[in-house]
């Protein structure tokens, strides 16, 4: 069975992203020339973002392809919104995630944001986490963790430190 994996930053605070939905200040954030970015990429297969944070992506990668080497699923309540380049899903995402995680594959990734990893966190279907933390303080905006109904103690796998950035990587307990 494939993992789910969450791979993200969030500002000191907790934000995802500020309350334009911008992700300008995690971009600004030095990372030191290194991230643990490029092992990771090569870990996944699939790649599952809400609609705005594809939208927000689209925009600071102008015309650069968005993850050539996976297969992106967008996720948007909006029946009448589709995207080119990626397969737009309509669908619940924990029934969703459920059946691509029982296929054959690699580790999928869940980018954000926090209304589509609320009901994810809630399953209980996220297997990994490595979070980001950014030295920035946003005071509004998108959350990492919405409220809901979870509790889920996690074991520390590794920190890694790079540039502005400190790294938190945790596993599911057995």
């Amino acid at each position: 069975m494939r993992k789910v994996v969450f791979y993200g930053a969030v500002s000191l605070d907790g934000y995802l992203a500020d309350q334009n939905n911008s992700l300008t200040w995690l971009f600004e954030t030095d990372t030191g020339g290194e991230t643990t970015y490029e092992n990771f990429i090569k870990s996944v297969d699939s790649v599952i973002m809400g609609r705005v944070t594809y939208q927000e992506v689209l925009k600071l990668l102008k015309a650069e392809p968005l993850y050539p080497d996976q297969e992106v699923f967008v996720f948007t309540r909006d029946q009448n919104t589709a995207f080119k380049d990626v397969q737009t899903i309509h669908e619940n995402p924990v029934t969703f995630i459920n059946k691509l995680k029982a296929s054959a594959g690699k580790s999928i990734w869940i980018v954000g944001g926090g209304n589509l990893l609320k009901p994810l966190v809630e399953a209980n279907l996220i297997d990994e986490w490595w979070i980001q933390i950014t030295p920035v303080l946003l005071g509004k905006g998108k959350r990492l963790f919405e409220e809901g109904d979870y509790l889920d103690r996690l074991e520390l796998v590794d920190t890694t430190s790079f540039g502005q950035f400190v790294e938190l990587h945790y596993k599911k307990m057995d």
